[in-house]
């Protein structure tokens, strides 16, 4: 597969411990980057969502929201159930002997330590519930990476063909340019009224050929275009081998056109350029 490094996910659950809202969202980087938003009650899992963002992404930078709104019952009282029973029965037993002044009202249980306790959501069971969510929202933004992948691969390929096409038309073009360039330099030749030793013509005439022969140049385009389609067919964490193969196109396509001599091989040069730089800004967001 082909991830992009483009990509948003938004997971929520909601339990009786409250409602829990995850939002991720995903850029391109050089290298990977996490940036988390917590609340303070569940700061403590930033370790493991780093660990965990590690562990499945190559590159990128991430922004981490997470939002937590409790549950309505957890600002509310709790008793603790099993300690006023045992005082309504220490207060009974008290009675039964008979202990005056030592039986126990409503109120005297209601104000015993321990009886009344601030509900607290149980801590363990709410950041499980967090970290399953998150890893949830990170498969959705894995696979909203993964269809943003293929598609560029897609317009990468199709730009490929431009560039072999490019090539081919370069090709054919060679041998032709060779002898209009020989013809435009005999030319030159008898303006100038100049007389040459036919070893000395053929020696200028090969020195020339040298100069504008871009075959070189061409195989190298053909050799880097393999190397990328082998890639985006292998897929995985390609991105900066892709954006080193699309700067040699580059250097070949310049010295292409620094050694074009006919309007047909310059726009051919051109076409190149235009072609690997739309490449070029696709790359930028490959993972």
């Amino acid at each position: 597969m082909i991830y992009s490094m483009t990509a948003f996910a938004r997971r929520e659950h909601t339990s009786e411990l409250g409602t829990l809202v995850w939002e991720i969202r995903s850029v391109n980087q050089r290298f990977l980057e996490t940036n988390l938003r917590l609340p303070e009650t569940l700061r403590v899992l930033e370790p493991a969502i780093r660990e965990s963002a590690k562990q499945k992404l190559g590159r990128g930078k991430l922004d981490c929201t997470l939002r937590y709104e409790p549950a309505a019952a957890a600002n509310l009282p709790a008793v603790n159930e099993a300690l006023v029973m045992q005082l309504q029965q220490l207060s009974l037993r008290l009675t039964a002997m008979g202990v005056e002044g030592k039986s126990l009202s409503h109120s005297d249980i209601l104000r015993w330590p321990g009886v009344l306790q601030t509900a607290e959501s149980d801590a363990e069971a709410l950041m499980k519930q967090a970290t399953d969510l998150f890893e949830q929202a990170l498969d959705d933004l894995i696979a909203m990476r993964a269809r943003e992948g293929e598609s560029l691969a897609q317009l990468l390929r199709e730009r490929l063909d431009g560039i072999e096409e490019q090539v081919k038309k370069a090709f054919v073009l060679m041998p032709e340019t060779k002898i209009k360039q020989r013809e435009k330099l005999l030319a030159r030749f008898e303006e100038a009224k100049v007389e040459l030793e036919p070893t000395r013509l053929e020696q200028e005439m090969v020195l020339f050929a040298q100069r504008i022969d871009v075959e070189e140049e061409l195989d190298r385009l053909n050799t880097h275009v393999t190397e990328i389609r082998r890639l985006l067919r292998n897929g995985g964490t390609i991105g900066r081998r892709l954006d080193f193969l699309i700067q040699e196109l580059h250097r070949e396509a310049n010295t292409l056109g620094s050694k074009s001599t006919t309007p047909e091989s310059t726009a051919i040069s051109v076409e190149l350029k235009v072609y690997i730089e739309q490449m070029r800004e696709q790359v930028q967001n490959i993972e």
